[in-house]
């Protein structure tokens, strides 16, 4: 089953008033004080019901429910409902048998908020009947909607701040300095239970005693290790 087969009611109102009116001789619009307020022709109850994208006002006898006439609506302002001139309680309706007729007839409200709740329900439905018709122009047509631009305007800029990062001394990544050298001499304690060492000059230095030069003589000796340190013990 389509879905403009199902009908919706938009609004119902318990009393209406139905008024002869005679032809519109001028463009001026209706004025509902030429109607005989006081002597309608038949009184009842109105509904709105909705089916796909047409309303129809329907008159009804408020007891039995059957319909006196009927007015279908496609459109909303428009020639099928027409506010009088003269006050916001009164409107003229087209109304068809089905059989191809038409009048136009007087209807209005003892209440104005009646009328107000008459007219919104009109309305709220065209503005659902307009937005569905452009869903589906946008479904049909995706490519013609509007578009997110993120480019960049003329002139327009774009600032990035980055925080100043600043290595602390002994990090990871940072070279450790290596500790000054003593002159060429490396001084090792003896191992434990182990003999003074003689301290020997490097090649190509002399070593003094009592501030006399010493002419290194030709020595013999042992050494130990232990772990990745050694130490030679010279004997002259």
């Amino acid at each position: 089953m389509e879905e403009s087969e199902y009908e919706s009611i938009l609004c119902v109102k318990p009393e209406v008033h139905v008024y002869r009116i005679p032809p519109r001789a001028t463009n001026r619009g209706y004025r509902a004080s030429e109607w005989q307020l006081d002597q309608p022709s038949w009184s009842g109850r109105l509904r709105i019901t909705a089916k796909g994208k047409v309303a129809y006002i329907k008159l009804e006898d408020r007891t039995s429910g059957e319909l006196f006439a009927q007015a279908p609506v496609d459109q909303f302002p428009g020639s099928a409902v027409e506010s009088v001139t003269d006050s916001s309680r009164y409107f003229v309706v087209r109304i068809e048998d089905g059989n191809g007729r038409r009048a136009f007839i007087g209807i209005g409200f003892g209440d104005r908020g009646d009328a107000f709740d008459f007219n919104v329900a009109l309305q709220d439905h065209f503005k659902w009947v307009k937005q569905q018709s452009e869903f589906a122009k946008q479904a049909q047509n995706p490519d013609e909607g509007p578009k997110l631009d993120l480019g960049f305007k003329e002139g327009q800029t774009i600032k990035i701040n980055i925080a100043n990062m600043r290595k602390k001394e002994g990090t990871a990544g940072t070279p450790r300095t290596r500790p000054a050298s003593t002159g060429g001499l490396s001084l090792l304690p003896p191992p434990p239970g182990g003999k003074t060492a003689t301290l020997i000059p490097p090649p190509g230095e002399q070593l003094s005693v009592g501030g006399s030069p010493v002419q290194p003589a030709v020595v013999s000796g042992s050494g130990e290790c232990w772990g990745d340190h050694c130490v030679h013990t010279w004997q002259l």
